[in-house]
């Protein structure tokens, strides 16, 4: 908790000293037009990489696989775009980096162990519980792990 707190106080300070800093030598009305800029192109690379990473997830789940790497890249693309749009060019370039694709996944490689995905299907009259690490080569099935605790209702349609 300390350290968001730190980090809502420290980036607005360093940016606003970037944004001076930049103002200072190419002048205020450039520095509004690449601020506006870096934020046009990031948000249309994020559509893109958005895209291209739901269709990769997508594919995944037509193949009966739990898309747990494209979840976890999901989540650093919104990470990413909301830095995109925070006016400054600090958080650009880190939302930048988020958007580059061998850099989003090397940032999300020591996370995805951590990830769990449960995923219940329904098929032939049947339900199934799977849970799934978000590493494909971890898979069991509920019975395996901790049982789940919950109320399950069925209502007829």
């Amino acid at each position: 908790m300390r350290v968001l707190f730190l980090l809502f106080i420290i980036i607005p300070i360093i940016e606003i000293t970037v944004l001076i800093q930049v103002g200072q030598a190419i002048g205020a009305w450039y520095t509004v037009g690449l601020v506006l800029l870096s934020a046009f192109i990031g948000v249309n690379m994020l559509r893109h990489q958005g895209l291209s990473t739901l269709a990769r997830a997508q594919q995944r789940m037509d193949q009966g696989e739990v898309p747990g790497q494209e979840m976890a890249e999901g989540i650093l693309l919104a990470v990413g775009g909301a830095l995109l749009v925070t006016p400054g060019f600090v958080t650009d370039v880190i939302g930048f980096s988020c958007l580059i694709p061998a850099v989003r996944r090397a940032l999300i490689k020591p996370l995805i162990g951590r990830f769990t995905v449960v995923a219940a299907t329904h098929r032939n009259q049947t339900e199934e519980m799977h849970v799934y690490t978000a590493d494909p080569d971890d898979y069991r099935t509920v019975e395996e792990r901790d049982p789940i605790e919950g109320e399950i209702t069925h209502r007829d349609r």
